[in-house]
């Protein structure tokens, strides 16, 4: 079993995710979409992975339009998809969703009013297996300025106080997540490093929340990566 992952931008990898298919032995290939001329084909693989970045879905780059034209031969053919941040909203797009600016721009572990962000599994969907032995709300890390809007045949099964649409479900096997789970330690130290609206926050505040929160958010993390693996049957 293979899983194709596709990375926006350098320094946003598969943290989580990737320790975790080291460690079951799962092979993958990684395509930095900075650098590549070309997309494989997602066909042949058993799962499709898209992460974050600076883009945007409505860019009209050569760029974009290969990336969307990839989410939509995936999801045509069945493949499972998991979109997280950007990867969530070239999912929507490609199959017939919109996005654009969101109202309030999420970014980091708190928001303005000093709570931490967080995501509440809807009711309804509380026994989606990407779900399995995970419990509301769960924690997460934001850096997005843009959100979707859905089609009658999307489903919303995760909100945020701030931004309603955090995960979405489209078919029996294509997720999208607009925030991270994926982040480490040594992730979080590159962002911090690199990232232009990071810069512009307090870098301790940010390490001293994420060393409180650490613990829980890795295990969430780790659950719902291995859940969707198992969605994929790849573990």
């Amino acid at each position: 079993m293979s899983l194709l992952i596709f990375k926006n931008i350098s320094r946003e990898g598969p943290g989580i995710l990737q320790i975790i298919l080291e460690e079951n032995n799962v092979p993958y290939d990684i395509i930095d979409l900075e650098s590549a001329e070309d997309l494989p084909d997602p066909v042949g693989y058993d799962a499709v992975v898209v992460l974050g970045g600076p883009d945007s879905a409505n860019d009209a780059s050569s760029k974009m339009r290969a990336e969307l034209e990839m989410a939509r031969k995936a999801i045509d053919a069945g493949i499972p998809y998991l979109g997280i941040c950007l990867g969530m909203q070239v999912l929507v797009r490609a199959c017939g969703g919109s996005v654009h600016a969101s109202e309030i721009r999420e970014i980091g572990l708190r928001s303005k009013d000093g709570n931490y962000y967080s995501i509440d599994i809807e009711h309804d969907h509380v026994d989606d297996p990407l779900f399995a032995d995970l419990q509301s709300p769960m924690g997460i890390f934001h850096l997005h300025g843009e959100t979707v809007e859905l089609t009658e045949k999307m489903l919303l099964i995760g909100t945020g106080k701030h931004c309603t649409h955090q995960i979405v479900k489209i078919g029996p096997n294509a997720y999208g997540i607009q925030g991270h789970f994926e982040l480490t330690p040594e992730m979080l130290d590159m962002w911090l490093d690199n990232d232009p609206e990071l810069l512009l926050m307090d870098r301790e505040t940010i390490r001293k929340d994420f060393e409180l929160l650490c613990s829980e958010y890795s295990d969430n993390g780790r659950k719902l990566f291995n859940n969707f693996l198992r969605i994929a049957r790849i573990i």
